[in-house]
């Protein structure tokens, strides 16, 4: 399987994401797209990096025209279409256990006994969104998750982390819009809802730092020191607790509070993975700053 991930200003979590696929999925290629990062630890992670796989460079290489995260995501499935097998992860996300070649060829199994689904997610459900109301069911002939349908925006039928076939996307036609929405819209026209593996292998890591716009705003600041957000990195799972997750019964989806740890210190659960969340007025302040970089241009 060929790991694409994507990059900016957050070189230790970027190290970690890495270290993570190297130590769990051992015979994977990885190929890492980084939105011109400036900040001095993560180029300096980014050179080390680059001595072992290829770094592509928003504004350091000949892809120079393709800045933010949909653009280059763009780019790395045309740079990745000949792949059997392609999971997209970010900076701030982690494997968590061993995927082996058997389980990389039931994924692609899968796919072939599902020609109407574009996206597997490789991700463990988020607690605070099942506490919300977000429901799955699983179907046993597929033998995968499916969201039921809510609300939101967005997570139905794609999720920025996921796993596909890059000829069944040529085959549709697929090139990714500008925001999640409009990549959520436009899957929900091609393909089936994307798939939950039964025993995922990847998650965001929570309470990370984050951005808007590639800067970040006073409110965010001030989240984040509310949030105590930080680098919680997860502990890779054991031979037996991997076991135990694929052989579950599926009667409800995998939650990542029920399955998995941080080291040295976990955060208290349920995990946000916006620093915004559940922060009051700071969250306002933001929003009315963003609001009005947008009206000065």
């Amino acid at each position: 399987m060929f790991f694409c991930i994507f990059s900016f200003n957050r070189g230790r979590f970027l190290a970690n994401c890495v270290d993570s696929i190297e130590r769990c999925v051992p015979s994977a290629d990885i190929l890492i797209f980084d939105d011109d990062s400036d900040d001095a630890e993560t180029v300096e992670i980014l050179d080390r990096l680059s001595e072992k796989y290829p770094v592509k460079r928003s504004g350091k290489t000949s892809m120079g025209r393709l800045g933010g995260l949909y653009n280059n995501m763009q780019a790395a499935l045309d740079a990745c279409r000949n792949e059997r097998l392609v999971c997209f992860l970010q900076d701030d996300t982690q494997v968590v256990r061993r995927v082996d070649e058997a389980e990389v060829e039931q994924i692609k199994a899968t796919f072939d006994a599902n020609p109407d689904i574009a996206f597997l997610s490789p991700c463990f459900a988020r607690g605070r969104s099942v506490a919300k109301g977000a429901s799955y069911q699983f179907d046993e002939k597929r033998q995968l998750f499916f969201r039921e349908p809510d609300e939101r925006s967005a997570g139905r039928y794609f999720s920025a982390l996921f796993i596909a076939k890059p000829d069944r996307l040529m085959s549709l036609g697929w090139r990714f819009e500008g925001s999640e929405p409009d990549n959520e819209r436009k899957a929900s026209s091609l393909s089936a809802p994307m798939g939950f593996l039964k025993a995922p292998f990847a998650m965001w890591l929570p309470e990370v730092p984050a951005y808007r716009g590639k800067k970040k705003t006073l409110g965010l600041r001030l989240a984040e020191r509310k949030r105590k957000c930080g680098f919680y990195p997860f502990r890779i799972m054991d031979e037996a607790e991997s076991r135990q997750l694929l052989e579950r019964t599926p009667e409800r989806i995998a939650i990542a509070e029920d399955y998995l740890e941080c080291v040295p210190v976990t955060p208290p659960r349920p995990w946000a993975y916006n620093p915004l969340t559940g922060t009051g007025w700071r969250k306002l302040l933001s929003q009315l700053e963003v609001s009005l970089r947008k009206l000065w241009g």
